[in-house]
This record gives C-alpha cells, sequence and structure tokens, in this order.
C-alpha cells in the first residue's frame, strides 16, 4: 500500500567516468533512469522522485511522466542530494521515510525495493538497507563488493556491525554481498548529513560507516538476488538483454 508518510528518491546525474552518460543511456528505448522510476513506482510504497542537478535528465524524466527536483550540483554524495531533494519536496515535514534508490538499478525487481522498509519496524532502527548471501569466490574476494558483517536479529534480518570491502567475516559460514539501497528515517537522514566524514569512512570509501561511528543503528534485510548494477557497457548490455526479455 502506497503511503503518504514515505518518499523514494532517485539521485541521478552524469559523472560517471566509466559510463559517460549513464542515466539517459537508452535501454530498449527507454532512458536507463526512467526504467529505475517505474520500478520504483510499481513498488507501490510511497511517492517517488529523482533528484538530479542535470537539465537532460529532469527533462528525460518530465518527458516520460516522472516527478523530478533540481538540487544543487556540489553535493558530495548521494545522500546530501536526496537530503536536499527532501527539504524541497516537503517543506511541511510530511515525509517519515526517505527510501535512497539507486538510479543505475534498471533491472531491479519492485518487490526488493519495499523489502527495505520492514526494518524499520523496530524503532531503534536509524537506517534500513539490503544484503544478499554470497555463492562465489570471486564475490568474496572482489573489493568493488561490499560485505555487510552483522547479527542475526530475527528472521533473514542483521543489525550491521561493519561493512568492508576485504573478505569477511574469517571462518566458516555466510557472507553477505551489501546492496546500496538505503531507507532513513527522516531524522536519521538530517543526523546522518550534518556528520562530518569519519576516519573509516574515508579508509573503506564506505559512506555508511560514518552512521556506524556516530553509534546510528542500521538494519540489513536478506533478500535472495543481488540487483544487477549498471557500471561497464557490458553490464548495459547484460541490462538490456534482461528488458528486452
Amino acid at each position: 500500500m502506497t503511503s503518504s508518510h514515505t518518499l523514494v528518491l532517485i539521485p541521478a546525474r552524469m559523472a560517471a567516468t566509466r559510463l559517460p552518460g549513464k542515466p539517459l543511456l537508452d535501454i530498449c528505448g527507454v532512458p536507463m533512469v526512467v526504467h529505475v522510476l517505474r520500478r520504483a513506482l510499481a513498488a507501490g510504497i510511497g511517492r517517488v522522485a529523482v533528484a538530479t542537478d542535470t537539465p537532460a535528465i529532469a527533462e528525460a524524466v518530465a518527458a516520460h511522466g516522472g516527478e523530478v527536483v533540481m538540487t544543487r550540483a556540489d553535493h558530495p554524495s548521494g545522500s546530501d542530494r536526496i537530503h536536499e531533494a527532501l527539504q524541497n519536496l516537503d517543506p511541511q515535514r510530511t515525509i517519515e521515510t526517505v527510501i535512497n534508490l539507486q538510479g543505475d538499478f534498471p533491472t531491479i525487481r519492485p518487490e526488493q525495493i519495499g523489502a527495505v522498509l520492514p526494518p524499520l519496524d523496530d524503532p531503534s532502527v536509524d537506517i534500513a538497507t539490503l544484503a544478499a548471501e554470497i555463492h562465489t569466490e570471486e564475490e568474496a574476494t572482489n573489493p568493488n563488493v561490499v560485505k555487510v558483517i552483522g547479527s542475526e536479529v530475527g528472521e533473514n534480518r542483521l543489525r550491521a556491525l561493519y561493512f568492508t570491502r576485504a573478505t569477511a567475516p574469517w571462518g566458516d559460514g555466510p557472507r553477505y554481498h551489501h546492496i546500496g539501497l538505503y531507507a532513513y528515517r527522516r531524522a536519521a537522514l538530517e543526523r546522518f548529513v550534518a556528520l562530518p566524514p569519519s576516519p573509516l569512512e574515508q579508509r573503506e570509501k564506505l559512506e555508511q560507516l560514518r552512521a556506524l561511528e556516530a553509534g546510528m543503528r542500521i538494519d540489513v534485510g536478506i533478500v535472495d538476488s543481488v540487483p544487477r548494477g549498471v557500471d561497464t557497457p557490458a553490464d548495459l548490455e547484460t541490462a538490456r538483454r534482461a528488458i528486452g526479455g
């Protein structure tokens, strides 16, 4: 059921170096960011908008009937961009939960987007995110695959203790591939963007460690697969095949 208190924001900008102009790349006749927008709308969990600093992205989204909000170009992260977008879209402060959905997940399943919300049913959780179990050695050892280490707090639910690019934790047992989709309580997002970058965040190049170092609680919903992001030309062709059927 769509909630008037939930806002899904898709930050999108043109600065990707490996795949220039990524949000507007064509996938079966539709820009990639619009595919993500449609998946978010299909999830039916709240209002959806694209947050961008690029007029061409704004025009493409509007041309396909989507809501768009313009933001400053100098934001250091997607979290800062969605914070500005939230303020612009909801000055009356009726939104309670904000989902940050990356604009390069054109094949994400709508139910996976909704899966990020249940951890926030616990009032002690500040931020919720997702992960899927790792099944290959290549995934376990790849530094581009972020692993979440956590304590079980329920079925398919972890409380995050750490995020790392290393192969962790040590020993036998499952390892989990972190999925960069976040749901913030509004107050948690406001606190997070006001914090300075933390030492472990800067060392691992992982923004979410700032929240953990500040004592904020992040819980993780475990889903069955990792949505394929688009970072390379090969990824783009894979997404085109998947969506084209």
